[in-house]
């Protein structure tokens, strides 16, 4: 499939997995950091690409939006008021999308994966859930909730009854993905991006692990965003080199080094 050539002036960012809104103490600290990430930005960056699970659970309500979601939609809102394209990508945690994030806020959504021309790379771009073997259930599960019929009952619910049910699910899936996590379902991952690669793909971006790594087969990269939660964890796109970073505010951003890999062999 011919991948669609995007033309974007200056660096490009990419983040996953930040979760604001959870219910965690530190979970303020991780909304901070992001604004400051987010404001850090405007003047080197062309686009920034979130790669799902911003926040905790997204449903988009006609008249209501969760209080504590405002300060990191207001950030990413004046973004896109300076020029920067603010892409969005649907996570498992991203239930129900609609005009306020894309005529109000102007982010672009994209509801599954993407491949595209950045800086002279073919470019494959997604949040990265459902493709673990045992992810069965869930992919039925991920139909029912996109569904836009559903998504219209689900809204007749009030607010506050509607914000509850999703916040339990959040919870369901974030400590089932926590606790199944493990180095066999990373290196699965790994195994998706490098299938990708040798499908035609310069580059292939995740997320939804919470596991950041960058890896090389000769040309080809496979980079996995990690988290933003807890980890404030991010890559960029320059020249069409990828690099992989942890940000605190105040600090100069740590680089994660990449892991070079056998060419002639699997991903491990």
């Amino acid at each position: 499939m011919q991948a669609e050539e995007v033309s974007t002036d200056g660096k490009i960012y990419i983040v996953s997995d930040a979760h604001i809104g959870a219910p965690f103490p530190d979970a303020s600290l991780w909304e901070r950091e992001l604004i400051a990430f987010i404001d850090s930005i405007p003047d080197s960056a062309g686009a920034l690409y979130i790669l799902g699970d911003l926040f905790d659970f997204w449903v988009e309500y006609g008249r209501a939006i969760r209080s504590d979601y405002f300060n990191v939609l207001h950030s990413l809102r004046n973004l896109a008021e300076r020029g920067v394209e603010v892409h969005y990508f649907a996570g498992n945690h991203d239930f129900a999308f609609g005009p306020f994030i894309t005529k109000t806020l102007g982010m672009i959504v994209h509801p599954g994966s993407v491949t595209v021309e950045l800086q002279g790379k073919r470019v494959h771009l997604y949040h990265g859930d459902g493709l673990i073997r045992r992810d069965i259930l869930y992919r039925i599960l991920k139909r029912l909730l996109r569904n836009p019929i559903n998504q219209a009952v689900y809204k007749l619910i009030p607010a506050e009854v509607g914000i509850s049910l999703a916040s339990l699910f959040s919870a369901s899936s974030r400590k089932a993905g926590e606790r199944f996590m493990s180095e066999k379902i990373v290196d699965e991952y790994r195994q998706h991006a490098l299938a990708l690669l040798q499908k035609g793909s310069d580059i292939v971006f995740f997320g939804h692990s919470h596991h950041a790594e960058l890896s090389r087969w000769g040309a080809k990269v496979y980079c996995n965003t990690g988290a933003w939660m807890r980890h404030y964890n991010y890559a960029t796109l320059a020249g069409g080199e990828v690099r992989l970073w942890r940000f605190r505010q105040g600090e100069i951003p740590v680089e994660i080094q990449a892991r070079e890999r056998n060419t002639g062999s699997n991903a491990s």
